[in-house]
């Protein structure tokens, strides 16, 4: 009898996997579906895909399609553009985000409270909301069509963000080895950068990337300050293949393919922190 419980149990656990693996399986197929369609699209001509009776699968493969965007368009410097965008952008919301969110958790004062609600319900507006009195700001101070007037912007966008997520990862951290470094004689900023910071790694990884994707993706407010071709980044150039009369699909999306890369690096640079460190910073957020 008992073999037989422990038999029928085993085989209980046997269904269960395997129906994880069916529902892990759909799951993916349903996420990564678009993206099939947008590398199948990359491949086709363009009367392939305007036609009546098209097909999910090239019938002919157009593997030049992914070098004519570099002829077509300033693709590299819309590259640049993007990654000096997103890599600025992060670098001041991070070093503006790991001390105001380090204030937040070890620190006590008079109003606390209140900015953490000013912080949360700044996350409530969409930059759309604010685009007129954004674009009113950057000509006053000379900022439209530059990089810096859009990394300006999106580290502001993204700084309540970095200091709510970072907020929870510090929190999660006990701070008695931060006591017991000052007794061994380092200072507030010391014990920070020599205890917290780097237990906070992961966390701090985690948010950095997140950071650094909604910079790289922003549209509406690159779209609004930015005519200038030159200083136009990934998001807004591909625009370039979208015409008056008629629109490039092949390209968009061969285009929209190379824009992708960097973020799937980013994510297989971090896939060990990542889990940890979002698990860090919604412990006591």
């Amino acid at each position: 009898m008992k073999n037989t419980g422990k038999k029928a149990l085993t085989g209980k656990k046997l269904v269960l996997r395997i129906l994880l693996y069916i529902a892990v399986i759909a799951f993916c197929v349903v996420i990564l579906y678009p993206y099939f369609i947008m590398f199948t699209s990359a491949l086709k001509s363009r009367a392939e895909i305007y036609s009546i009776n098209g097909t999910l699968l090239p019938i002919k493969w157009r593997w030049s399609n992914l070098t004519d965007i570099w002829r077509k368009a300033p693709m590299l410097n819309y590259f640049l553009n993007s990654i000096i965008i997103a890599l600025g952008s992060t670098a001041i919301a991070m070093v503006c985000g790991i001390p105001a969110a380090y204030a937040l958790t070890r620190m006590k004062f008079k109003g606390q409270n209140v900015f953490l609600g000013i912080v949360i319900v700044s996350q409530m507006f969409a930059p759309v909301v604010l685009v007129i009195g954004i674009y009113k700001i950057m000509m006053t101070f000379h900022l439209v069509n530059s990089l810096l007037g859009l990394i300006l912007v999106n580290a502001a966008f993204n700084q309540a963000f970095t200091v709510w997520l970072l907020r929870g990862t510090f929190d999660a951290i006990s701070p008695e080895m931060e006591k017991a470094a000052r007794i061994d004689g380092c200072g507030r900023v010391q014990s920070m950068f020599k205890v917290l910071l780097p237990i906070a790694a992961p966390g701090i990884v985690t948010t950095l990337i997140f950071v650094f994707i909604n910079a790289w993706n922003e549209y509406t407010i690159a779209l609004t300050l930015i005519s200038d071709d030159v200083v136009k980044p990934l998001t807004v150039g591909i625009n370039i293949f979208n015409g008056y009369n008629m629109v490039e699909w092949q390209y968009l999306f061969a285009a929209s393919l190379f824009s992708i890369i960097p973020v799937i690096i980013l994510f297989i640079g971090i896939e060990k922190n990542l889990a940890s460190g979002l698990a860090a910073g919604g412990v006591k957020g």
